[in-house]
């Protein structure tokens, strides 16, 4: 069974900067693309970043320029480093990926329990 655990979240005043990893564990055959995701009670999920095996990225326009992801791909974990922090980022985070178990032929998404980022003004 695969298993996505967060790690990193917390309270940071604004300005400030913090670095959620997440590490994907199980029968794993290979990762395609690891991501961030962000929501807000009662909206919708948005993407925040993604990155493929190959290091390709892309971001939300909101993010771009104050985010960067990165991945180990020997450790299966993904990054990200956020900084210049806004109250407007505060969200719960949720990391994915897209992935294929051992005991299977087929690539599927799975989810993170999600870490809470909270930005103070």
């Amino acid at each position: 069974q695969v298993q996505l655990v967060e790690s990193g979240g917390g309270l940071v005043q604004a300005g400030g900067s913090l670095r959620l990893s997440c590490t994907a564990s199980g029968s794993i055959f290979s990762i395609n693309v690891m991501g961030w995701y962000r929501q807000a009670p009662g909206k919708q999920r948005e993407l925040v970043a993604i990155i493929t095996s190959d290091g390709s990225t892309n971001y939300a326009d909101s993010v771009k320029g104050r985010f960067t992801i990165s991945r180990d791909n020997a450790k299966n974990t993904v990054y990200l480093q956020m900084n210049s922090l806004k109250p407007e980022d505060t969200r719960v985070y949720y990391c994915n990926a897209n992935l294929r178990e051992r005991s299977s032929r087929f690539t599927y998404d799975y989810w993170g329990q999600g870490t809470q980022v909270t930005v103070s003004s």
